[in-house]
């Protein structure tokens, strides 16, 4: 019999719920046996759910015996003690990944969740439905994100195909929106029928812009003529490349407000997005600069001058991540039987709401009808920021007659800041590199840094200029209203009510 003594009392149904959460790595070290005989009980042995948790003292004699590491102590206690040692300060919920080790992510999850769960005001996080199995957290640690306690599945649906620049591509969209791909199938549709969309690249170039403080305007005017120069380009230039073999600057900007100096580093990054890249490089570059001008401050490396996440007018002036142009040609008879409007009745929408109406709002890139839409969906399809879709989805949709007596549309979207990557950040993740297969742009390109990423964004101008044709022939034709009715009701849809009014290309 064992030697550990009885500290707490449970009733039958509080114990059986915690020994359903309990797992045990050597469950005859674990578990205390039940009362010894001599205090009265018998000397059978233990039914099952006849077992009780350790004091906290014996708990922390097991976690800080100096003999064993600490995630193999760890492996010598249930969960509900390893909470127990939690709830008495003496193990850290966010460091749980670190104590237990990689085998043990999804236990470090699960314990966290009853952590959090019990100190609510629901309590309901523990057994409620938001998934945390199966799960390889070893792609989220130190990478995606902190205090895990699961995961979020969002439906994938694929739109298309559409054909980009000779290549046909699924469109992959990750979104909670009914309608959304059908409608930018019957786009892709439309498109494909006029030979496909053609894309131009026109800048390739991740932006970061640090705050310098300076003691006088007269300093920060000597700095700023020093970075524009030649000589002082060259020196940035050397330190910021130092930092990366796919890092090359590109461009410095500058600009000054009073005494402060803000550079927007303009820089290509390879097949990543770059954030974290042109951060290290511009550090380097301004140690490198303080050399010369001892007297300046680093305010901050993102002075807003960037600008990251944020609406401005620089991105759309002078781009950010990859800037393209994507065009199409949609014979009128497509126009009518695909799209179920006109030429005509399309550039006059076009004009007077995405043009008129945008100016009307002093909208800063929203020159469009969703674009954001289209280019969130497969951001989280991809594994990109989702955040940066308030630059990245900036756009101007044009529409105007051609061909002979312009019975024919032609359609094109401008996209100046689409900001993404193939390596690194979320497309680390198993689901999202998947996704990015199946389009044949995951990880780095063998042989031409870069081409990847501009690849994927090609095909997201491609799909918004698909979503774009779609919605607008929809308004133009009065259809919105009814399809959303029949696709995205907050109820429960019955198989027939899901089908798209006009079927996309089938893949």
């Amino acid at each position: 019999m064992s030697s550990f003594t009885i500290q707490q009392s449970f009733s039958a149904r509080f114990l059986d719920l915690k020994l359903k959460q309990v797992r045990l790595a050597h469950p005859e070290q674990s578990l205390p046996s039940p009362p010894s005989s001599d205090s009265g009980a018998s000397s059978s042995s233990p039914a099952e759910g006849d077992y009780f948790l350790r004091s906290l003292k014996e708990c922390l004699e097991i976690y800080e015996e100096p003999s064993r590491a600490r995630s193999d102590s760890l492996a010598l206690l249930s969960d509900e003690e390893v909470i127990l040692l939690a709830n008495n300060g003496k193990i850290a919920a966010y460091a749980l990944e670190k104590l237990f080790g990689m085998s043990e992510l999804e236990r470090a999850v699960r314990i966290r969740r009853a952590l959090i769960s019990r100190v609510s005001s629901t309590k309901s996080l523990e057994s409620s439905t938001i998934p945390f199995e199966s799960y390889d957290y070893s792609r989220v640690l130190g990478a995606c994100c902190e205090n895990v306690v699961g995961y979020i599945p969002i439906p994938l649906g694929v739109a298309g195909p559409l054909n980009v620049d000779g290549t046909s591509y699924p469109i992959p969209m990750a979104t909670a929106e009914g309608t959304l791909v059908a409608s930018t199938s019957r786009g892709c549709k439309a498109l494909n029928a006029g030979g496909g969309v053609t894309t131009v690249l026109v800048g390739d170039a991740m932006t970061r812009g640090p705050a310098i403080d300076f003691p006088s305007v007269a300093l920060a005017g000597q700095a700023k003529a020093w970075i524009d120069s030649e000589q002082g380009h060259a020196i940035l230039r050397e330190a910021f490349e130092s930092t990366s073999r796919f890092a090359k600057l590109k461009s410095l900007k500058t600009a000054m407000a009073g005494r402060t100096l803000y550079v927007r580093f303009a820089t290509s990054t390879g097949d990543a997005m770059g954030m974290n890249m042109i951060s290290k490089g511009t550090e380097k570059a301004l140690d490198a600069m303080q050399k010369r001008f001892p007297e300046m401050v680093v305010l901050a490396l993102s002075g807003n001058y960037c600008t990251d996440k944020k609406p401005a007018a620089i991105n759309w002036i002078e781009g950010r991540g990859k800037s393209v142009v994507a065009e199409a040609v949609v014979p009128g008879d497509i126009v009518k039987s695909v799209l179920k409007t006109t030429v005509k009745d399309l550039c006059n929408l076009n004009i007077k709401k995405n043009l008129i109406g945008s100016a009307m709002a002093g909208s800063i890139g929203g020159f469009n009808a969703h674009a954001s839409n289209i280019l969130t969906a497969i951001f989280l399809a991809t594994g990109q920021d989702p955040a940066q879709n308030v630059e990245s989805s900036m756009c101007m949709t044009l529409m105007e007659p051609t061909g002979m007596d312009g019975e024919d549309l032609l359609v094109s979207v401008t996209m100046p800041c689409i900001e993404v990557g193939t390596v690194g950040g979320g497309t680390v993740l198993a689901a999202q590199q998947g996704v990015l297969e199946m389009l044949g742009v995951r990880g780095a390109h063998p042989q031409q840094p870069g081409k990847n990423a501009q690849t994927l964004a090609r095909v997201i101008a491609s799909a918004v200029l698909a979503g774009e044709l779609s919605l607008l022939s929809a308004l133009a034709a009065g259809h919105l209203i009814k399809a959303h009715m029949a696709h995205n009701r907050s109820q429960a849809n019955s198989p027939a009510s899901s089908l798209p009014v006009t079927p996309g290309a089938r893949l």
